[in-house]
């Protein structure tokens, strides 16, 4: 009669922006443009934060007999918290992922990507701009002025290179490049099996390998961030952001000083 065992699909969208589509066209058209000058380009978000411990990991893996877990999640039980925040550079096929120990704030994203550009930027022709594909929401949020000046402080001025930011619309985050290309194989790759060890996070990611050839390096990053780091009106008036004229509230470079 046609029945047959199904999930459930996420696929009512809330959150659909008027100018959904007219920002996608933009990003392929700033992509398309970075490609054929050889400069870099990032896809940059955080993955689901993991408690570190032998607690349950969603997903069945190949064992004898089933691993032994905690029957309960408590926190108090946790080694700690894993923040992986991720790099994908789409047009090689790579990943980096730093795993944060303490907040997924704006100045551990862009303190990730100035390690990763440190390690990096020398393998591409032409290493004199940078181009971040991110999220709306989150550590790099469109409307995070802190984000701003810490991309502005950490990377910009720090290397003497423009930085071009433009964000995903509201909704449309499993868009982002690093989403299906890296976050979803590292999840592949340690479900079912407890993340027991900061060392035992950090193996699964840099194990992660797909039939395309994605590469992936992870580090652990033990420096502490501070939540709640406010931008006064006067600091951020000084940051040298050019809004672009299309969709400036998604779309700016950042300039050195």
């Amino acid at each position: 009669m046609g029945f047959s065992l199904k999930v459930n699909r996420k696929s009512i969208a809330h959150a659909n922006s008027p100018d959904r589509n007219e920002q996608f066209e933009y990003i392929a058209a700033m992509r398309e443009a970075f490609v054929q000058q050889g400069r870099p380009i990032i896809s940059v978000d955080t993955k689901k934060k993991e408690q570190v411990g032998p607690f349950k990991n969603a997903g069945a893996c190949w064992v004898k007999e089933s691993l032994q877990v905690n029957d309960h999640d408590f926190h108090s039980l946790s080694e700690g918290i894993a923040i992986p925040y991720g790099i994908y550079e789409p047009t090689t096929n790579r990943g980096n992922v730093f795993v944060g120990t303490s907040h997924d704030t704006p100045e551990f994203a862009a303190s990730s990507i100035a390690k990763w550009w440190k390690r990096c930027s020398r393998d591409y022709d032409n290493p004199e701009k940078l181009l971040i594909l991110a999220d709306g929401g989150g550590s790099n949020s469109s409307r995070s002025h802190a984000w701003k000046a810490f991309v502005q402080t950490c990377i910009a001025d720090c290397f003497q290179i423009p930085v071009t930011v433009c964000h995903y619309p509201p909704g449309t985050s499993k868009w982002n490049p690093i989403e299906h290309r890296l976050f979803s194989e590292i999840s592949k790759n340690w479900q079912g099996k407890p993340l027991d060890s900061y060392e035992t996070i950090i193996n699964y990611i840099k194990t992660t390998t797909t039939k395309t050839g994605l590469e992936v390096k992870a580090s652990l990053v033990k420096k502490q961030y501070m939540k709640g780091i406010k931008i006064s009106k006067d600091e951020f008036v000084r940051l040298a952001i050019n809004k672009h004229p299309k969709l400036p509230q998604w779309n700016y470079t950042i300039e050195p000083r």
